[in-house]
């Protein structure tokens, strides 16, 4: 949509509106005179310097009060209110003139009776160009959006009040759960019941509807979109109450829902004392920090406040756009926490030395991996030297520095594997719990979690590309079921979860009831105000495309590779208790295995894997 501009100069702008209101000044003195005189009025004598004073108070005054600075398309109840105060300062000011001079023919009433008038003039004239300029134009770009609000509380209406600007929807009404608002108006606006929804948007024809609930709980969100799904409109949100502390709502902040939303489920609430335990003052390194969970892991560490924060990623765009990120965020916060990015590859033992060396890190949080699961299983050799041994090289090095905390993200995909990059997170794992059996400085530890939505490469991005696209949306079996959780929530179970080692730790999170990726794939669709096209449904709007399991995939991921897992001090955090190799044992495998990936011997490779990984080529998904 489109307003309507005049493409003249600011400066020719406010000298027309100048104009303006010299004209209105005079006009509202021949009209405050003919009342007051009760005739057509012609200014003889004295009359005239009243006419002359009008204008040369009132336009200095108006350009005190900030008058000719205003966007009159955006003009508001703020700006109308600085009107009124302009013109009851200009009214007394004309008052006291005119009992001062007490001029032959001149009613001092006109005193008040003049800015009475002049006061309706300008803010007609300021009400008029906000609508000529904002609503005609809208006229001519008029779109089909009809849109209910949820939620007639303060962020609905600023809401509303943007949208009147825009002109981008048509505003049909609000939905509210208080009986005491239901079947009233706001601005001319109908408040309906939860229960009336579905009969209004069939009447009404709307086509989208807009969470304006910032505050509201997750289970009241998750109640709220559940009770939609079934509908046919788009449905859409607003950022949380932190994005709205500045009081403004723009349809700009309108966005699609959440990945929470989609989850469907409450995220796990961080201890602040488990995620600045050893954080706080000390000097950190994240490897993978331009990856999705390593980036995120930044996010959070530099909130806590660490001295220095080691960037390290063998990607330049990727490393230089978390550093730049992070920069603004220490700037905005005033944060002295020293950024330092580091180009290189974990699977080069020397400079991880010398990094480690040079910084002396206390806490490692080792999220650098090759994570794609039909990729490392075309590239078994780099998937090895990238997971395996780029974990080896870096916990050697931390070991030799003297690190406090190494803290590895692994995943479900390691218990039990049916792939390679599933088999060498095991295969990382194994090789931190057989260092930490050997009592050496450095306190290792594993955090195990599920799939991550809306990070790189997972479903809900490729999701939102392939509905933008018209369809189909590709599951690859229609039972194919994963645990989920958000990235922040992941970065922030690393974080607590580590502070919580005390050596060999193997960290799983108690994630709920999985998700079936199809049942994903039927929620984005329907909250996108579209239907499935299926057999039921021929003619819905997405096709849902069934593509077949990938090499390496399985149907059902799990957390545990033993049985009764722990329970630790956080409450959705949980120890399993999981069989390893002994490092002299391991250590042979691994000069097997070092040499099989450094030939791309295959073969070789899933020969080693199988030896040491349980349940490793046991057969098949």
């Amino acid at each position: 949509m489109q307003e309507r501009v005049i493409a003249w100069p600011r400066a020719v702008k406010r000298a027309v509106v100048v104009a303006l209101d010299v004209v209105m000044a005079l006009v509202a003195t021949w009209i405050a005179f003919t009342l007051r005189l009760d005739a057509l009025h012609w200014p003889t004598g004295a009359q005239w310097w009243v006419y002359a004073l009008a204008p040369i108070l009132a336009i200095p005054i108006f350009v005190k009060f900030g008058l000719y600075r205003a966007i009159f398309r955006y003009t508001g109840q703020a700006a109308l209110q600085a009107t009124g105060q302009a013109v009851v300062v200009y009214g007394m000011v004309l008052l006291a003139v005119l009992l001062w001079q007490k001029w032959l023919g001149v009613p001092r009433s006109l005193g008040v009776l003049q800015p009475l008038v002049f006061l309706l003039m300008v803010g007609a004239s300021r009400a008029f160009a906000r609508f000529w300029l904002a609503d005609l134009g809208n006229a001519r770009n008029k779109t089909e959006d009809r849109l209910l609000i949820y939620g007639a509380g303060t962020a609905g209406v600023q809401t509303a009040l943007a949208m009147g600007v825009s002109g981008q929807f048509v505003l049909l009404g609000f939905v509210d759960d208080d009986a005491a608002k239901v079947g009233r108006s706001i601005n001319g606006v109908p408040v309906f019941a939860p229960s009336e929804v579905p009969a209004v948007v069939t009447r009404q024809g709307v086509t989208d509807i807009l969470l304006a609930l910032p505050s509201a709980s997750r289970d009241r969100r998750n109640s709220i979109i559940d009770s939609l799904r079934a509908l046919p409109v788009h449905i859409r949100t607003l950022p949380g109450l932190a994005d709205l502390a500045s009081g403004r709502v723009t349809v700009q902040d309108f966005h699609e829902l959440d990945v929470e939303d989609l989850l469907g489920r409450d995220p796990v609430p961080p201890d602040a004392g488990l995620l600045a335990r050893d954080l706080a003052g000390q000097v950190v390194l994240v490897t993978g920090a331009g990856g999705s969970i390593g980036g995120e892991l930044t996010r959070q560490i530099v909130l806590q406040g660490p001295r220095q924060l080691l960037l390290l990623d063998h990607n330049e765009f990727g490393l230089y756009s978390i550093h730049q990120e992070l920069q603004a965020v220490c700037t905005a916060r005033g944060l002295s926490v020293e950024l330092v990015p580091l180009l290189g590859s974990v699977a080069n033992y020397e400079r991880l030395l010398s990094i480690c060396a040079a910084y002396r890190p206390a806490t490692v949080y080792h999220a650098a991996a090759y994570k794609h699961v039909p990729m490392v299983e075309h590239n078994a050799g780099e998937g090895v030297a990238n997971n395996v041994f780029g974990t080896l090289n870096l916990a050697r090095a931390a070991q030799t520095s003297g690190v406090k905390r190494f803290v590895l993200v692994s995943t479900d995909k390691a218990v039990r594997p049916t792939n390679v990059m599933g088999a060498t997170k095991r295969m990382a794992e194994l090789v931190l719990q057989a260092l930490a059996a050997e009592a050496g400085p450095t306190c290792f530890t594993m955090v195990r979690f599920g799939n991550v939505l809306d990070s790189s490469g997972s479903v809900v991005p490729l999701f939102r590309r392939q509905l933008a696209a018209g369809g189909p949306l590709t599951v690859t079996h229609a039972e194919v079921t994963r645990y989920f959780m958000t990235i922040p929530e992941a970065a922030q179970l690393v974080l607590q979860a580590g502070a919580m080692a005390v050596g060999g730790d193997v960290f799983v999170l108690d994630m709920g009831a999985p998700v079936k990726i199809m049942d994903l794939a039927r929620r984005m669709v329907q909250l996108s105000g579209l239907s499935v096209r299926d057999d039921a449904c021929p003619s819905g709007d997405i096709e849902i495309a069934i593509t077949g399991l990938r090499p390496g995939e399985k149907l059902f991921e799990e957390l545990l590779i033993g049985d009764n897992p722990e329970r630790t001090a956080h409450p959705r955090i949980m120890k399993a208790h999981e069989d390893h190799l002994a490092w002299p044992m391991l250590d042979l495998h691994l000069q097997t295995l070092r040499h099989a990936a450094d030939n791309n011997d295959v073969a070789a490779i899933k020969a080693v894997l199988q030896t040491c990984v349980q349940g490793y080529g046991a057969g098949p998904p």
